[in-house]
């Protein structure tokens, strides 16, 4: 059978002569040692195999280098920057409140964080953490909180899937449904949200969404204890990921990994607790550790992590009904506006609103113009701010020169620090364990790739 180049790699049949840059050999399938007996390899000899970047279990366009000896692992490396956007860069010649709509794309299963990372910021460069109100920090921990049982759903729902357990993915995406109406309901959009603005929330939340919310806690909270009953004392399930992905606290403070990476180890570190934002410290929730440090017991901990979300959120909802208020800071130098409407068509700004702009006064006209086309301007000066994400600790550094663009901004994903532990979770391990530890670590490579 003939030999065929493609992309500068040859592609050969077996019996092909061997090349300088190694034997490649194409392998559709079936019993591995017999595979290996009719192509006459010798069983010492190394084999490289490429996973991805396009493949189905690598969440997203990942490429893992795996080396192997047989069915074990010996040694793996992650390719990564095949969904680089530039956003980051892009940030530079947008305005500080044109900013939000490009870092909420960054990681598309976690915008809310992005954002309020980005803001809370921004804020501490401009001096006014302390003047957001109340209600603007409140919905903000609303939207986090639904945004984290959102992507946990995702994680579970995808690694059941690359298992096998097809049912975990149509209960976590039922459930995820319930959320994402929700989050629309307030916001206008699924994802890409470009909600939470420097100085608070593009807008209050509309009438009718805390009954909305009131009636989807308990369903989500029946939802997640079906998936604890098909999960947690599932024998296979276990002996999938039982002793699977496993990595120390000792690696976990090595390589900088958070999350429930680093609480399935046994440590508490939860940014929600240790250095409270947006007012966190108001509610009562508990910090869910384990500490088998594998791929079970972060499945385990993500579970009780939802539950314990919900927890915040019925707090908050409570909150939001005592306390109403306005949602963005007083200062008309830096507040967009924030009491907006939709207009009877369901599209842009009711008339009213727009009526209410034109009409107040043509300073009030231009102000807004400028403020819109232009933005406001930020102090020279410099912030980082980190929040808990779902996958860890997501960090914004922003540098102003005191214009009305970010100088730079530049985001700790923790997808990107936490993929650093594929090597140390996979080598040693059998090939089809990869997967289970690439899935319990919850990567996503626009947050990665940037």
């Amino acid at each position: 059978m003939a030999t065929h180049t493609q992309g500068g790699r040859v592609h050969a049949t077996p019996g092909a002569d061997d090349l300088a840059e190694g034997r490649i050999v194409n392998v559709q399938g079936g019993d591995w040692d017999q595979e290996m007996g009719e192509l006459g390899m010798n069983p010492e000899e190394r084999i490289v195999l490429n996973m991805g970047p396009q493949h189905p279990s690598t969440h997203g366009v990942l490429r893992l280098i795996l080396e192997l000896d047989g069915e074990t692992v010996t040694e793996a490396r992650a390719g990564i920057g095949y969904l680089h956007t530039g956003i980051e860069k892009n940030m530079e010649f947008r305005t500080w409140t044109q900013g939000v709509t490009f870092c909420t794309r960054m990681d598309y299963l976690t915008p809310m964080f992005q954002e309020a990372a980005y803001c809370l910021a921004v804020e501490k460069v401009l001096g006014i953490t302390d003047e957001v109100p109340e209600r603007a920090s409140a919905i903000r921990v609303l939207m986090m909180e639904l945004t984290r049982i959102s992507s946990h759903l995702i994680c579970l729902g995808t690694g059941g899937m690359e298992m096998g357990a097809t049912t975990i993915m149509t209960i976590s995406f039922r459930e995820r449904e319930r959320i994402l109406s929700v989050i629309e309901n307030i916001t206008g959009l699924r994802m890409n949200n470009a909600y939470i603005r420097p100085g608070g929330v593009a807008q209050d939340l509309p009438h009718g969404a805390i009954d909305k919310i009131r009636e989807m806690v308990p369903q989500v909270r029946k939802g997640i204890g079906e998936l604890e009953k098909l999960l947690l004392e599932n024998p296979i399930l276990k002996g999938r990921t039982k002793r699977v992905g496993e990595l120390s606290l000792t690696g976990c403070t090595a390589l900088g990994i958070t999350g429930p990476v680093l609480r399935s180890t046994g440590l508490p570190h939860d940014l929600r607790k240790l250095t409270p934002y947006c007012g966190y410290d108001k509610y009562d929730f508990e910090v869910i550790t384990r500490t088998g440090a594998d791929a079970y017991d972060r499945l385990a901990i993500r579970l009780a992590e939802m539950r314990e979300s919900l927890k915040i959120v019925e707090q908050v909802t409570d909150e939001l009904q005592r306390n109403p208020g306005p949602v963005m800071v007083a200062d008309k130098r830096v507040a967009w506006p924030s009491q907006l409407a939709v207009g009877g068509d369901g599209m842009g700004n009711s008339l009213d609103h727009i009526r209410e702009i034109m009409g107040t006064s043509m300073e009030a006209l231009i102000h807004h113009f400028k403020l819109v086309t232009e933005g406001f301007r930020v102090p020279p000066g410099q912030a980082y701010v980190a929040v808990e994400s779902p996958k860890g600790e997501l960090g914004c550094h922003v540098v102003s020169d005191g214009g009305t663009r970010p100088y730079r901004a530049h985001f700790r994903d923790p997808s990107f620090n936490n993929l650093q532990a594929v090597a140390a979770m996979c080598e040693g391990g059998n090939l089809a364990d990869v997967i289970v530890a690439v899935a319990s670590i919850d990567p996503v490579m626009g947050g990665v790739d940037r």
